[in-house]
């Protein structure tokens, strides 16, 4: 019989962790969300219960007794980007312009809180492959709600997926070819490209940027991000 006063073991005791930063985060999703649409809240919180259900699933490779700062600065940057779903659910706001300002804004935190959190993972002593990964999955999905966005709004063509869904496409593409599903070395060009990835689909959401400056920001972007996978290609194609 168990001692409900005994301490919890590591693993339930990051769990109850992760799952408080869940609830509060959760909480201020829906909050936000709902000032814009009933629409809105409940897509977000459907998007983000998924990414948490898949956090939670995951949370047995995390190497440490605690959840740490870092993983909840992770996981807020999820719910920024599961709440980009509100380009969608109401695409005809962003045509006002204080509305797309505002998704510009809440956007930019996002993309300024990536380098927080790799930052407290060091200082605190609980940077690990786990950490790496969730941040680098929240990354590709905030740059796919970005495209999205700009699809639903029509400020780009399909096309814009390549930007901002190619590590989708990466990973269909090591079913196929295994040797592509193997760890990568750390390269400082890749999180640079990374950073430009993400801040040209923010800044494609300005009313400011339109033809030709939004095409020549597309077309730098995706051209970038195109040469980085294709580096990380190369690498693994001659060690497969």
């Amino acid at each position: 019989m168990t001692d409900p006063a005994a301490p919890a073991a590591p693993a339930d005791r990051v769990l109850r962790q992760a799952s408080a930063v869940t609830a509060v985060v959760a909480a201020v999703q829906v909050l936000a969300l709902a000032f814009v649409s009933t629409a809105a809240a409940v897509a977000g919180a459907m998007l983000f219960f998924g990414v948490a259900s898949l956090l939670r699933f995951t949370l047995r490779a995390h190497p440490f007794d605690r959840f740490g700062a870092a993983n909840a600065v992770t996981l807020l940057r999820a719910g920024v980007a599961t709440g980009l779903v509100v380009t969608l659910t109401d695409a005809a706001r962003m045509a006002e312009p204080g509305f797309a300002w505002a998704v510009v804004a809440v956007a930019s935190a996002a993309l300024a809180l990536d380098g927080l959190d790799g930052w407290l993972a060091r200082r605190g002593g609980l940077a690990s492959a786990f950490g790496a990964r969730f941040d680098m999955e929240v990354d590709a999905g905030l740059a796919l709600m970005l495209a999205l966005g700009l699809i639903a709004t029509g400020k780009a063509g399909v096309w814009v997926l390549l930007l901002g869904g190619l590590r989708y496409l990466f990973v269909a593409a090591a079913f196929i070819a295994p040797w592509l599903d193997r760890a990568l070395p750390e390269r400082q060009s890749r999180k640079t490209v990374c950073v430009i990835q993400i801040a040209a689909l923010v800044a494609l959401h300005a009313p400011l940027v339109q033809p030709p400056l939004s095409s020549a920001v597309a077309t730098g972007a995706t051209l970038a991000l195109a040469w980085s996978f294709a580096v990380d290609v190369v690498w693994l194609w001659r060690r497969r």
